[in-house]
């Protein structure tokens, strides 16, 4: 029996072994769209009546020199996979962001990073895109959740955490919101409210929010009665009205838009969590015995962005089963807080304990892998060293055919594959589950 090739994206090139003789392997693949240029598909969505209406009160610093105040609009970092030059290309198409309000700073475009940290030259031309740079990098400005005094106390959320948004949002005469959905693995999905917490709150904000990934019921695609949602939600609400346009993008597979929504926040993220599902829940026949799932740039950035990877492949595979993550980690672990709750702790009994006891910002991505250790059997080939994958209870190998031996030597030699080549943004489903 003829032995099948797996290859998958690694480290800018490809980590590549065959399968087992008579091993069953099944790849699932977010879907890929074939329909509009995203550009000519953006513009259409800024022309579409709900945006228009918006134009006027929104743009009006922009259009009208004489108006106090000044737009900020709020893009995604380089962590994100968010096309934001194809819409701010399409801005100033439209003559929405003109030359002369950037240079006058009347328009602000700030990079929502949220905890992480400033970008580099390289990142910023990667947000805006090499046809902007000239025209807008002057324009922005990158938030920075530790910096207190950049941001402004708006109240507590019923759940108790204290809301902090950056004063150039919280100030604004207007808001343009930038942003993709895809599934997210305790906030249901990403996009939307995200622009504001996390994406320019400060770090108590975003950590008191994200304590709630602890809860079982902050899970992947889900929204209505998803603690860390609820609580972005109102926290979101606190901001004053003022003029606002949405524009969420949805990505296909391949990581290139397939559909856009401009108008409000709730009904343009609305829009696109059910585009989003679409796009990236995919059902498969049962679980398997091995999952092999991919960080695909940008999301090989790092561990903590990587390990999303592992969450989604979890959903697909059996009790008892292994997940084998692929990742490049270009730059190493990312958040050390999580890292430093693992060392600390040694073994995922008490990394869950520990996490629970004490939250910070990073422990929910402890708490996460230490569940995932005590159900799966977890390999990696990534660019870590051995004894960081080991402390977060990854067990190393150099390449994915010596991780897929290691194992298929655990579960017989005859196992049933799936392959997750994004496995960041692929959504198992076992047909027929809710």
């Amino acid at each position: 029996m003829d032995r099948q090739r797996i290859a998958v994206p690694f480290a800018g090139g490809l980590a590549e072994t065959e399968a087992p003789s008579g091993a069953k392997v099944l790849w699932a693949h977010a879907p890929i769209g074939t329909e509009t240029d995203p550009r000519d598909m953006i513009t259409r969505a800024l022309a579409a009546p709900r945006a228009q209406s918006l134009v006027p009160s929104v743009f009006r610093p922009v259009l009208d020199p004489s108006t106090d105040g000044r737009m900020v609009v709020v893009v995604n970092d380089a962590t994100r996979p968010t096309p934001t030059g194809l819409a701010l290309e399409a801005l100033r198409s439209r003559g929405l962001l003109p030359e002369t309000a950037v240079k006058s700073g009347r328009v602000e475009i700030l990079v929502a990073t949220g905890s992480h940290a400033r970008g580099t030259d390289s990142d910023l031309e990667q947000i805006l895109g090499s046809a902007n740079m000239e025209a807008l990098s002057a324009a922005v400005r990158w938030h920075d959740s530790h910096d207190a005094a950049a941001h402004v106390y708006l109240g507590k959320t019923q759940r108790g955490t204290p809301v902090w948004v950056d004063r150039a949002v919280v100030t604004a005469h207007s808001l343009v919101l930038i942003n993709s959905v895809e599934p997210h693995y305790f906030a249901g999905y990403t996009g939307g409210r995200k622009s504001i917490v996390p994406g320019v709150a400060r770090f108590a904000t975003i950590e008191a929010n994200h304590r709630f990934a602890l809860d079982p019921a902050a899970d992947i695609l889900a929204l209505a009665g998803n603690p860390v949602h609820e609580d972005l939600e109102e926290a979101v609400a606190m901001l004053q009205a003022r003029p606002l346009l949405s524009i969420q993008l949805v990505l296909d597979g391949a990581q290139v838009a397939t559909a856009a929504f401009a108008g409000g926040l709730h009904e343009t993220f609305a829009s696109a969590v059910d585009a989003a599902a679409r796009a990236f829940v995919v059902d498969i026949p049962h679980r398997f015995d091995i999952v092999v799932t991919t960080a695909a740039p940008p999301m090989d950035y790092d561990l903590y962005q990587s390990q999303k990877a592992l969450e989604n492949a979890a959903q697909a595979v059996r009790p008892g089963g292994a997940l084998i993550l692929v990742s490049g980690c270009r730059h190493g672990i990312g958040g050390r807080a999580f890292f430093d709750l693992l060392a600390a702790a040694g073994n995922p009994d008490a990394a869950l304990r520990a996490a629970h006891a004490s939250y910070r910002l990073g422990y929910h991505k402890a708490a996460r892998l230490a569940s995932l250790a005590q159900q799966f059997r977890l390999f990696a080939v990534t660019g870590l060293q051995p004894h960081e994958s080991r402390t977060v209870f990854l067990e190393p190998f150099r390449t994915l055919d010596e991780a897929l031996a290691a194992a298929q030597a655990d579960l017989g030699p005859e196992p049933s594959i799936l392959v997750l080549p994004d496995g960041c943004v692929t959504v198992p489903r076992v047909k027929g589950a809710s």
